[in-house]
């Protein structure tokens, strides 16, 4: 039993480690970012899971983050939008300044180059103002359409961020 846990634990840290040389290169992360290294892991623990270590290899049916997240910080609503998602709202990440810091990770790092210029980073308490307007989960569909057709209105950011998967016809 102790040599399959010893197994199974080098395993994992091999596989942590394999993924973070994975990474490729990202945005610039702001100077908001208290811990970058703390945000990140945060991000790979909460919500790798779902949308990919690196946001763009998602296993579940959760959009592509890599290089189109950072469209959401085009206008006041679809900024809170990112907050109010239901596993960032109702985070088991407490702290706001740590779940800002995560967020920042998210967007302006697998963001990167869809930020728009002079776009600020979240802050502890924006991340408490957002939080307590949680979505729904039976909401979130068209929640999100509308957000994207208003960041491809009025923010120029390209048609394909309608599709969650962009990168599946690569």
């Amino acid at each position: 039993m102790r040599h399959a846990l010893l197994i199974g634990s080098l395993a994992l840290l091999g596989a942590v480690g394999i993924g973070r040389a994975a990474l490729p290169p990202m945005g610039l992360l702001p100077a908001a970012i208290t811990d970058p290294e703390l945000a990140r892991s945060d991000y790979v623990e909460n919500c790798g899971g779902c949308h990919g270590v690196q946001g763009s290899a998602a296993p579940a049916a959760l959009p592509e983050l890599r290089g189109r997240v950072g469209w959401f910080l085009c206008t006041p609503q679809t900024r809170a939008y990112l907050i109010r998602l239901p596993n960032v709202a109702l985070s088991r990440i407490k702290d706001n300044q740590q779940l800002a810091d995560m967020m920042n990770f998210v967007v302006f790092g697998l963001g990167g180059g869809s930020v728009p210029q002079g776009s600020t980073p979240f802050t502890a308490e924006e991340i408490a103002h957002e939080r307590r307007f949680a979505l729904s989960a039976a909401s979130l569909t068209a929640e999100r359409a509308r957000h994207v057709e208003t960041a491809i209105r009025k923010c120029h950011a390209p048609a394909s961020l309608r599709q969650m998967f962009p990168s599946a016809g690569r």
